[in-house]
């Protein structure tokens, strides 16, 4: 089965339940940054992270620096946002 991207009503409506992510037009995905009290705590929230992304078969581009991590969610196979990137904020969003 493909996956697909998004139209703006889907979009809209599913990022309704995502206030803090933002819809990034250029790299057409959804962004979101946190920040934490130190490099550990952000790192094992990157860990949580990448051990429910291997096992979706679905990586996020991301960035850390010490105490912040900027996440992008994009799905490349479907040309931009995808149930696949809302499922994965949704889930994200439990372990911030």
């Amino acid at each position: 089965m493909s996956v697909r991207e998004l139209d703006e009503g889907e979009r809209i409506a599913a990022l309704a339940a995502l206030p803090l992510w933002t819809y990034d037009a250029d790299a057409r995905g959804i962004r979101r940054s946190f920040r934490f009290a130190d490099f550990a705590e952000a790192f094992a929230f990157m860990s949580r992270v990448a051990i429910l992304a291997e096992k979706a078969d679905h990586h996020p581009e991301w960035f850390n620096v010490y105490n912040r991590v900027e996440i992008l969610l994009t799905t490349h196979d479907a040309g931009g946002l995808s149930k696949r990137d809302i499922a994965l904020a949704s889930t994200i969003e439990g372990f911030a």
